[in-house]
């Protein structure tokens, strides 16, 4: 079997949709993603948002995110799927396992070199030895 991949889809939904239909299409994309053997791990309607820029003739959309665990070819199905709905108006796919690993990786990365680094207020230098640098200039005679 393929290795899982981690996948963001945002699709935004014609504002004209009444509730029971945009359930219905919501559920239906999701089917279509479970038959493709993959699996939705998080699924969020955000509302009814503002767009950038006119698409036809609406002004705001209903944003619809899908967070898909899966191969890659239940993606290529339902981004066919979406195509040629109508009501769905835009949709983006973003891959973001790679980035997740790399954030991962840089958090790590960072909590070593901290664990490394001596602390400097356990030390008695850093910032407070600045301080008592500026407080020993004022008693200097001239």
């Amino acid at each position: 079997m393929a290795e899982k991949r981690v996948y963001e889809v945002v699709f935004i939904v014609d504002p004209g949709t009444q509730e029971e239909d945009l359930t219905r299409l919501t559920e239906n994309l999701r089917g279509i993603v479970t038959n493709g053997g993959g699996t939705v791990t998080k699924s969020e309607v955000m509302g009814r948002r503002q767009l950038a820029y006119s698409i036809g003739r609406s002004n705001e959309g209903i944003y619809v995110l899908f967070e898909i665990e899966g191969s890659g070819s239940e993606i290529a199905e339902l981004e066919r799927r979406m195509r040629v709905s109508d009501q769905v108006l835009r949709y983006l796919t973003v891959r973001v396992d790679e980035d997740r690993q790399r954030a991962e990786k840089l958090t790590a990365r960072r909590a070593r070199k901290a664990a490394k680094r001596p602390f400097a207020a356990a030390a008695g230098g850093g910032a407070g030895g600045g301080s008592q640098a500026r407080s020993g200039g004022g008693e200097r005679e001239e």
